[in-house]
C-alpha cells in the first residue's frame, strides 16, 4: 500500500466537503464529498451520498467479466453489501473503490485517511467477488475534480463546508441520512444554512 507524499498543511485530503444550499442546482445538490486528494495542482473527491440506484453491484461484476452470470446470485455477503455510488461528474465510466484499510494492493491502493483507502483497479473487484476483499467498500462511478485554486475559490464563495470525515458515514447504507449526519459532525442543522454568503 502506498502513501503519496504528505499533503500540504492546508490540504482537505481525508475530510468531508458538505454542499451549501447555494449548490442546490446540478450534480452537487445536498452532496457530501470525501476528499481523496488535495494538492496545489488541484483536488479530487468522491460523492458518498448519491446512490446509482439503477446499477446493481452483482450485475456490474458480470458485465466486467469478473464473475459469470450464474454466480452473480451467489456472491459472498461482503460483495452483497457493496453499494454503487454516483461519485461525481468526471469520468463517470470509471470506477473507484473506497474501502476499509484491511485490504491493499501494492502500487494500486492509496491510503487516504487512517481507516480509508482508494483502489481503482479490477483486482479489488475480483477480491470482493471472491470474499477476500475489504470488510467495507463502496464503488463510485466517476469523481469530483477541481483545477488548481478552484476548490479554494468555491469554499471562499460559501459553496462548501468542511469537516473531519467519519469513515462509518462513508460506508453507511442509509443514503438518505448522510447529508444531515455530515452536518451534525459540525453541530449544524440544514435549517441554519443560508444560501447567501454571510458578512459580519
Amino acid at each position: 500500500m502506498r502513501r503519496v507524499e504528505a499533503p500540504p498543511p492546508t490540504s482537505l485530503e481525508g475530510q468531508f466537503l458538505i454542499a451549501m444550499p447555494s449548490l442546490q442546482e446540478g450534480p452537487f445538490a445536498r452532496s457530501v464529498v470525501y476528499m481523496c486528494a488535495h494538492r496545489d495542482d488541484g483536488a479530487m473527491g468522491i460523492v458518498i451520498n448519491q446512490r446509482a440506484e439503477e446499477i446493481d453491484f452483482g450485475q456490474l461484476l458480470v458485465q466486467l467479466d469478473i464473475v459469470p452470470e450464474t454466480e452473480a446470485i451467489r456472491l459472498p455477503p461482503r460483495a452483497e453489501a457493496v453499494r454503487v455510488l454516483r461519485g461525481g461528474p468526471v469520468e463517470t465510466g470509471r470506477g473507484f473503490v473506497l474501502h476499509s484499510s484491511d485490504y491493499g494492493v501494492n502500487d494500486s491502493t492509496v491510503k487516504i485517511g487512517e481507516h480509508v483507502c482508494l483502489t481503482a483497479t479490477l483486482d479489488i473487484l475480483r477480491a470482493i467477488a471472491k470474499g477476500t476483499g475489504p470488510a467495507r467498500a463502496v464503488l463510485a462511478l466517476g469523481y469530483a475534480g477541481w483545477a488548481s485554486g478552484q476548490l479554494e475559490s468555491e469554499i471562499l464563495a460559501n459553496s462548501w463546508l468542511t469537516c473531519p470525515a467519519d469513515p462509518g458515514l462513508i460506508f453507511d447504507p442509509n443514503f438518505a441520512r448522510k447529508y444531515d449526519r455530515a452536518l451534525a459532525i459540525l453541530g449544524v442543522d440544514e435549517g441554519m444554512l443560508s444560501s447567501d454568503a454571510g458578512h459580519a
